[in-house]
């Protein structure tokens, strides 16, 4: 497979915040986006804007320069967006798209506040500064979802997501389910000291053994990877056991995704 194009400017970033500041690496990183097709828009000194700045992107330069912008990635916090937004968009052509990685703002609700330009969301994983993030699209406008797709496929596991109402349960799966991972390495240390190691030998070991599991992840159904481990009678059986008593597993998870799917929907509200 041929390795992807550069994405052609200018390609605009509002906000460099934690997300901001990963997908502003992560294009950088993996030559995405060309540093002088970037202009960032931040009220603030960021590092990773910075950094961009040294290898030729425009930071904060006066609005005119938005004229040609051919893509504005939406990267600001969710209750701030309308008014980011309203300054920018005289500035811009009409067929400028609108990229949103805000958890829970509807392209209904964006096209209030942006006229009928091309809307696209995405919503990345903070891995994406690295090169090995996860991100989830949508759009209605098919360009719109090719540009998003190119903008996010070289750092990312991109997934197309046929229904727009999906894009709440993606972001619960994805978005944050990284934390959700931290949290049970974090209990699986607790209990390993429980059990007797000391507190830097359990962090160790659970540590460990998350990267090793998800290193041998990839391809094979996880009913199969379980089963290489976890043989009848065994003691990992047992835990297996343990853990899915009652289904409080599925029900634990169950209500940790309704969860963040429900504040998703309210902070888009």
């Amino acid at each position: 497979m041929p390795d992807p194009q550069p994405v052609e400017g200018p390609v605009v970033l509002v906000g460099c915040g934690r997300l901001g500041s990963a997908i502003l690496e992560g294009w950088l990183l993996t030559g995405t986006v060309a540093a002088p097709d970037l202009i960032v828009l931040s009220p603030s000194e960021k590092p990773a804007a910075e950094a961009a700045r040294a290898q030729g992107a425009r930071i904060n330069p006066s609005l005119e320069a938005l004229a040609g912008a051919r893509v504005v990635v939406m990267a600001v916090k969710p209750a701030l967006w309308r008014e980011v937004v309203k300054p920018l968009l005289p500035f811009l052509g009409d067929q400028a798209v609108i990229l949103s990685v805000m958890a829970g703002v509807t392209a209904p609700t964006l096209a209030e506040g942006i006229g009928g330009r091309p809307i696209v969301r995405v919503m990345p994983t903070t891995g994406v500064s690295r090169g090995r993030g996860v991100a989830s699209v949508w759009s209605a406008d098919d360009a719109a979802r090719s540009l998003g797709r190119a903008l996010f496929e070289p750092m990312a596991e991109t997934v197309e997501l046929a229904d727009e109402a999906l894009m709440d349960a993606a972001t619960a799966v994805a978005g944050s389910g990284a934390a959700y991972f931290y949290a049970f390495t974090e209990a699986l240390a607790r209990a390993g000291e429980a059990a007797g190691l000391d507190a830097a030998t359990a962090d160790i070991l659970a540590r460990a053994t998350l990267r090793s599991a998800a290193d041998s992840m990839r391809g094979d159904a996880l009913e199969a990877l379980i089963g290489r481990i976890a043989s009848p009678g065994g003691s990992t059986r047992a835990g297996l056991e343990a853990m899915a008593r009652d289904g409080r597993l599925s029900a634990m998870l169950n209500e940790t995704v309704a969860a963040a799917v429900r504040r998703n929907r309210e902070m888009g509200a």
